[in-house]
């Protein structure tokens, strides 16, 4: 089964967000904290579309997809049409820099590679699509 929900361009929308993914995920069995870090993952990747290729433009929207694939994989598709990301461009930050500096910000896209089995940006049918997956374990 496919769940969906459309969300405007604006940061008042990430607790809609959330709380529409842990509404799916507690209706399939895993842990509160894996629960809890695929809320934060996908939480992370909504953030900076919002921020980054959309500049919180809340008459702009976009849209998230789970799907369960075979009870083994929870998949997650954020699709939207602003500007794409290129993730053969990331470099993961330098953690020691980041701390030296005192910068804020930056470590979002590394938490997200850390928590999720496989992510993917691509292009289909003029659309912007960043496909989270994540093995459900079943112990």
């Amino acid at each position: 089964m496919e769940h969906r929900l459309k969300a405007n361009c604006s940061k008042k929308q990430l607790r809609e967000i959330r709380a529409f993914v842990e509404k799916v995920l507690k209706s399939h069995a895993m842990s509160d904290i894996e629960a809890y870090q695929i809320v934060l993952a996908v939480d992370e990747i909504c953030a900076n579309l919002i921020i980054h290729s959309h500049q919180c433009n809340a008459d702009e929207s976009f849209e998230v997809c789970i799907n369960y694939k075979d009870d083994e994989e929870i998949i997650f598709e954020i699709v939207d049409d602003g500007m794409a990301f290129a993730l053969n461009q990331y470099s993961e930050p330098n953690l020691k820099e980041i701390i030296h500096k005192k910068k804020k910000g930056g470590l979002g896209l590394m938490l997200v590679q850390r928590i999720m089995d496989k992510i993917e940006f691509h292009k289909r049918n003029n659309k912007n699509i960043c496909t989270l997956c994540k093995k459900i374990d079943k112990t």
